[in-house]
């Protein structure tokens, strides 16, 4: 069931259930000596307990920017201004007090950061900050028992010699070690959401590949809500239910994962597809690419953003040019002038059989 129709069941009281994240109109502004950023725009999605969205997207499309204003971190850069509303369960998180927000985070909400070197402290050791993060959601755990918390998790991530590696810094850690350490100290107080920003940018294959396999299980295991950032096509259709196409700070286009990538619907989606490199094609085939750069979130093209780019901008009377497209549809919907059965007559015959 997808997160939409969740949104929409009703308690035996008769008042609607709300999503365990529920972001509604999230918008995200920086001003800038150059300009107004406009990084995210009326962006609403919602995830439950248990399922995992995939938010993907060109650099610069506001993926990351969307995650760090759930986790509230936009809050100490004095040029971000945010609005709309980030329901975490029973709390509202933009009008939340900074003590507020930091209390959930790293307790019921954690992040995976894209770049673990940089993202751990150098001076510290990998076990002292997995500590660290233990004891300040559980004040009266005293020093032994957060260190065996700790030494437990590297375990659980698959960290060899575990009481060894704690004293070790994140230096002295290869690539897919300080990946997993990170995820061990996101883990180790058990959140309910976790967002994971490009988990596996850098490492080689076969590491990819277990670092996925280890958030699926761990999901599993905690049940946590999971939101997977990336830009690689094939980590969303590994894990991800739910896909969100995100293209100039909008969402363009939401749906089950399955229904994304067996019928998308927007144009952008159809070259996100179209670049992704296939093993059953000959080898003297080139990627196709998405043609044209992104836009500038300082000065967006009028209309749809992706217009410039769109091969097909101009076979809907030129509304493109002057109309911002809406998210419209069900379970399965697509922000683009197009109409339903020119979008489906494409695919078919111009999309699919170059896929």
């Amino acid at each position: 069931m997808s997160t939409d129709s969740l949104a929409g069941l009703a308690t035996p009281g008769g008042t609607a259930q709300r999503p365990f994240l529920d972001v509604k109109d999230l918008t995200v502004r920086f001003e800038t000596d150059d300009g107004i950023v406009q990084a995210v725009t009326s962006s609403s999605f919602a995830v439950e307990r248990g399922r995992t969205l995939g938010i993907v997207g060109e650099s610069g499309s506001g993926k990351s920017v969307t995650s760090l204003a759930v986790l509230g971190l936009h809050r100490t850069r004095s040029n971000a201004k945010v609005s709309g509303e980030i329901w975490l369960d029973d709390d509202e998180l933009v009008t939340a007090t900074n003590e507020q927000v930091r209390q959930l985070r790293g307790g019921k909400m954690a992040m995976i950061f894209q770049d673990p070197l940089s993202a751990m402290h150098p001076y510290f050791t990998v076990g002292s900050q997995i500590v660290e993060a233990y004891r300040v959601h559980h004040p009266g755990a005293n020093k032994k028992v957060a260190r065996e918390r700790a030494i437990e998790m590297l375990e659980r991530v698959g960290i060899p010699q575990p009481a060894r590696r704690f004293n070790d810094y994140a230096h002295q850690f290869s690539g897919g070690m300080r990946q997993r350490a990170m995820i061990a100290m996101a883990l180790v107080n058990d959140p309910a959401l976790l967002i994971a920003d490009e988990p596996t940018t850098a490492l080689d294959v076969t590491v990819q590949a277990q670092i996925l396999d280890l958030i699926r299980d761990l999901q599993q295991e905690f049940g946590s809500a999971v939101i997977m950032i990336t830009h690689d096509l094939g980590v969303v259709a590994e894990l991800a239910d739910d896909v969100l196409v995100m293209y100039g700070g909008k969402i363009i286009e939401k749906g089950p994962a399955v229904d994304v990538f067996r019928s998308p619907q927007h144009p952008y989606t159809w070259g996100l597809l179209g670049s992704m490199p296939r093993m059953d094609r000959d080898v003297r085939d080139r990627l196709t690419p998405v043609k044209g750069t992104p836009p500038s979130l300082i000065n967006l093209p009028s209309g749809c953003a992706f217009h410039p780019r769109c091969p097909y901008a101009g076979r809907n009377g030129n509304r493109s040019f002057t109309e911002v497209p809406v998210l419209r549809g069900g379970t399965h919907s697509v922000a683009c002038h197009l109409p339903q059965e020119d979008r489906t007559k494409i695919f078919q015959q111009e999309i699919l059989p170059n896929l």
